[in-house]
C-alpha cells in the first residue's frame, strides 16, 4: 500500500511540474510569436545602423543600442569589482556571527527591492546630492547598485561550492590565504561567478525604471554616448514608443522591432552565460 501511495504521489508531483512548465512555455511562445511576427519586418541593416529621425517615426535604433551597450559596460565597471570583493570577504574572511548574518540577510532583501525604488534612490543620491545630473553616469551607478546584491549572492554561492579540503590542501603546501583564494578558490569558482555576472548584466540591460529618473532621454539628435549627458536606451525607447509617443500606431512597427532587438540582446547574453558555464565545467572534467 505504501508503495502505491508513493507512486501516486510521484505521478501528481510530476504531472504538476509538467503542467506548470507547459503553461509557462505556452505563454512564452505566444509572446515571442507576437513580437517576432510583428517585429521581424522592421529588422534590417538600416534599422540597426541609422539613428532615429523625424520624432522617431523614421530611421533606426543605433542611438539606443549604443546607449544600452555603454550603460551595461558602466554597470559592469561599478558593480563587478565591488560585488566580487564583498562576496570574497563574506565567505573567506568574515567570521560567522550575528553581524555577518545580518549583512547577508540585508543583501538578500535588497535583491527583492523593486527596481523603481533604486531609480528614486539614484535620483536622490547621484542626480541631486552628488550633482551628477541626469546622465549616463548616474544611470550606470544606479544600475550598479541594483546589480550588487545579485552579484554578491551568486559569487558567494559559487565560492561556497568549493570544498574546504581544496583550501586546506593549498595552505598545507605553504600558500598564504590570499594566494589560496587568488590561485585556487577563485579559478575553481569562476564558472559560477561569470554565469551570475552575465545573467545579472542581462537583467540590468533590460531595466527601465532605474534609468527613467536618472538619465534616459526621449530623443537625442545624433549618436550620443557621452557619460555626462543624457542618453537613449532600448528599454526606455521601447516604453516611449509603446505608450507615450504622439503617433503610437505609426511607430508600432518600430516598437516591435525594438522589442525584438532587445530580446535578441538579452538572449545572447544568457547564451554567453550558459556557454561560459559549459566551457568551465568541460575543462574541470
Amino acid at each position: 500500500m505504501q508503495r502505491k501511495k508513493f507512486n501516486f504521489t510521484s505521478i501528481i508531483e510530476w504531472g504538476t511540474l509538467l503542467l506548470s512548465t507547459g503553461l509557462v512555455c505556452f505563454f512564452l511562445v505566444i509572446i515571442l510569436w507576437e513580437i517576432v511576427s510583428k517585429g521581424a519586418g522592421s529588422l534590417s541593416w538600416e534599422f540597426i545602423a541609422e539613428v532615429p529621425r523625424e520624432g522617431m517615426t523614421k530611421g533606426g535604433i543605433l542611438t539606443p543600442i549604443i546607449g544600452t551597450v555603454l550603460l551595461t559596460l558602466l554597470t559592469a565597471l561599478f558593480s563587478i569589482p565591488f560585488g566580487v570583493c564583498c562576496a570574497i570577504y563574506l565567505n573567506e574572511y568574515a567570521e560567522d556571527n550575528w553581524l555577518t548574518r545580518i549583512i547577508r540577510a540585508a543583501i538578500r532583501n535588497l535583491s527583492g527591492v523593486p527596481s523603481i525604488i533604486y531609480g528614486l534612490f539614484g535620483l536622490a543620491l547621484f542626480v541631486q546630492a552628488l550633482q551628477f545630473g541626469t546622465s549616463m553616469l548616474s544611470a550606470g551607478l544606479t544600475l550598479g547598485l541594483l546589480s550588487l546584491p545579485y552579484i554578491i549572492t551568486t559569487t558567494e554561492e559559487a565560492l561556497m561550492r568549493i570544498p574546504a579540503s581544496t583550501r586546506e590542501a593549498a595552505l598545507a603546501v605553504g600558500a598564504t590565504k590570499f594566494e589560496t583564494i587568488k590561485d585556487v578558490v577563485l579559478p575553481s569558482a569562476m564558472s559560477g561567478i561569470l554565469t551570475g555576472v552575465v545573467l545579472t548584466l542581462s537583467r540590468a540591460a533590460g531595466e527601465t525604471a532605474p534609468i527613467l529618473f536618472t538619465g534616459a532621454a526621449f530623443y537625442i539628435n545624433g549618436v550620443g554616448g557621452a557619460i555626462d549627458n543624457e542618453f537613449m536606451a532600448l528599454p526606455y525607447h521601447l516604453y516611449m514608443l509603446s505608450t507615450q509617443h504622439q503617433s503610437i500606431e505609426e511607430v508600432r512597427p518600430i516598437a516591435y522591432g525594438t522589442a525584438l532587438v532587445l530580446i535578441i540582446v538579452v538572449f545572447l547574453l544568457n547564451l554567453t552565460a550558459f556557454y561560459i558555464r559549459y566551457k568551465y565545467r568541460k575543462n574541470e572534467n
